[in-house]
């Protein structure tokens, strides 16, 4: 291919944008780049940080808008809770014991009626009481299989925004349907279903609302994410109350998501960087002066795109290359988990990442059901736990850009891994039952930061072409622990916290063998990360 300036012009019109990687983000006459100042080829973090803005007002709006969608898995997560709850019940006459299954089927009903909820409807007690369980488990499964599925997809062709259209369509099917179940099995099925469509909602969605934000308030973005699934558990509690039918609260948690594809997804851009590694160079430079004008920000003239692993000699040499022979900037960059693994670098991390997501939802999952369990007004308590964990975001925002990620790490797991051991060690009554549920309150106050900071710690550990399928290798962990908590809180008594305690002081060991990733650059290409922390080891 010939290097000079209007050969170049040529080519990019006829290949679809390929060779936009080496022309000027802005070219106010669209001419052949005649008389143009020399060329400056940077990342699109260095870009964002020196001329588009780290967060101005463009980031603002896509971060709120896409990070929304963490309500929606909220609704279709924590919808079990009011969905599969035993309702209360009342005998036909005489004193009630404690538990109806000590009296006949004709000496009690249900206070409700059936449409409470679904072990009203089912009659999911006694010997079938285990059938509650299976339901959560079989929904959990489904999040394991579609974290996987959809963190593969949108890293390839599909991309981020692409993957979070599909599974907020099938959010919105599954949902309905599962409003219309006929039986126990059709029920269970379709919430393994809706399982499978949620796993990839979380994951698409904070890779796609914290990608485009420059490196230095990257940290304090992802942390924000948070509160938008705090906020929908705080939600479907009042949805909750004014839809006491399961079925009817079935329906009104699954429209959000179609609201969600309605009126927000076509106002979300798709991430710069999947465009740029995907090799569509014309789309990512349109995502950039999109980004520079809404932050009142001037890229000058000259400015070009380029991927970490981008070398300047090497891109000069394809220039050189005659018109009939591909050049290797043309080809998209595309990776898979395979290549994670076959990276040393990037094998222990996600070794790591696996085992501490693990560790942290048994954690932060088994103390959330025994909050949920207290006797008290299920609405309230269900709220009351959602507002708990919001101040846990806010420390570890603050906390973030000064101690940086591992330190936090360690430090809120093993916050969270002592309280629950405490917790373990005293009795269940009298006063010491209220500082056993002292301690865990704390302790589920440091595994939910600790969560949120495993998000924007995994995303950050990964190169942009690996980076979702790494995160939903992580996330696939987390609801393999998130089906193994309730198992624990069955033990019963001290034993689930000292569980629980055992897994936040392993999990925050673990984070000493993860690297500092805080105002490191986020890498595009497994090449460019190994180069560059080969530079950080010298």
């Amino acid at each position: 291919m010939a290097a000079n300036p209007g050969y170049e012009s040529e080519s990019a019109a006829g290949n679809g944008g390929a060779d936009d990687l080496r022309s000027p983000l802005l070219r106010a006459d669209g001419g052949d780049g005649e008389g143009e100042e020399e060329e400056e080829r940077l990342g699109i973090d260095e870009v964002l940080r020196r001329h588009a803005g780290e967060f101005g007002r463009w980031q603002l709006r896509h971060f709120v808008l896409t990070s929304t969608a963490w309500a929606l898995e909220a609704f279709h997560t924590m919808v079990m809770i009011f969905a599969d709850r035993e309702p209360s019940w009342r005998c036909s006459g005489g004193p009630c014991p404690a538990d109806p299954c000590r009296l006949g089927p004709d000496d009690w009903e249900w206070a409700g009626g059936p449409a409470a909820s679904t072990v009203a409807e089912w009659g999911l007690v006694c010997s079938d009481k285990y059938k509650v369980g299976l339901v959560q488990s079989a929904f959990f499964a489904g999040c394991m299989i579609g974290a996987g599925v959809f963190g593969h997809l949108s890293d390839s062709f599909l991309g981020r925004k692409g993957s979070l259209t599909i599974v907020c369509i099938l959010n919105t099917i599954f949902g309905l349907l599962t409003s219309m179940s006929p039986t126990y099995w059709a029920y269970a099925a379709l919430r393994f279903l809706t399982g499978f469509s949620s796993g990839g909602v979380g994951l698409c969605a904070f890779v796609l609302a914290t990608e485009p934000v420059g490196p230095t308030k990257r940290g304090a973005a992802g942390m924000s994410t948070f509160y938008f699934f705090s906020g929908g558990i705080a939600l479907l509690s009042g949805m909750a109350y004014l839809f006491p039918s399961w079925r009817s609260l079935y329906i009104v948690t699954s429209l959000p998501s179609l609201l969600f594809l309605i009126a927000v997804l076509p106002f979300i851009s798709e991430s710069p960087r999947w465009y740029l590694v995907r090799r569509r160079i014309h789309e990512a430079t349109g995502v950039i002066r999109a980004i520079a004008k809404s932050n009142g920000k001037h890229l000058p003239d000259g400015i070009t795109l380029k991927l970490d692993d981008d070398d300047d000699d090497d891109d000069q040499e394809n220039l050189k290359k005659s018109k009939n022979d591909e050049p290797l900037i043309e080809k998209a960059v595309s990776g898979s988990i395979v290549a994670v693994l076959r990276s040393p670098t990037t094998r222990i991390r996600l070794i790591l990442a696996v085992v501490i997501n693990f560790l942290c939802s048994i954690v932060y999952y088994g103390l959330s059901l025994n909050v949920v369990n207290l006797k008290t007004n299920l609405y309230l308590s269900v709220l009351l736990n959602a507002v708990a964990e919001m101040p846990a975001f806010v420390l570890t925002a603050v906390l973030l850009a000064w101690f940086g990620r591992k330190p936090l790490g360690v430090g809120t797991m093993w916050l969270s891994g002592v309280f629950c051991i405490v917790g373990s060690l005293v009795g269940g009554i009298g006063a010491m039952k209220i500082v056993r549920m002292v301690c865990g309150i704390i302790g589920i106050f440091g595994m939910a930061a600790t969560y949120n900071l495993l998000f924007i710690y995994t995303v950050e550990l990964f190169p942009t072409v690996v980076r979702n399928a790494a995160l939903g290798c992580a996330t696939q962990a987390a609801q393999l622990g998130a089906i193994l908590a309730p198992l624990v809180v069955l033990l019963g008594d001290g034993v689930p916290f000292a569980v629980f305690g055992v897994c936040g002081l392993a999990g925050g060991f673990l984070f000493f063998f993860l690297p500092e990733t805080m105002n490191r650059p986020l890498y595009d290409t497994m090449a460019g990360l190994e180069e560059g922390e080969s530079k950080v080891e010298e």
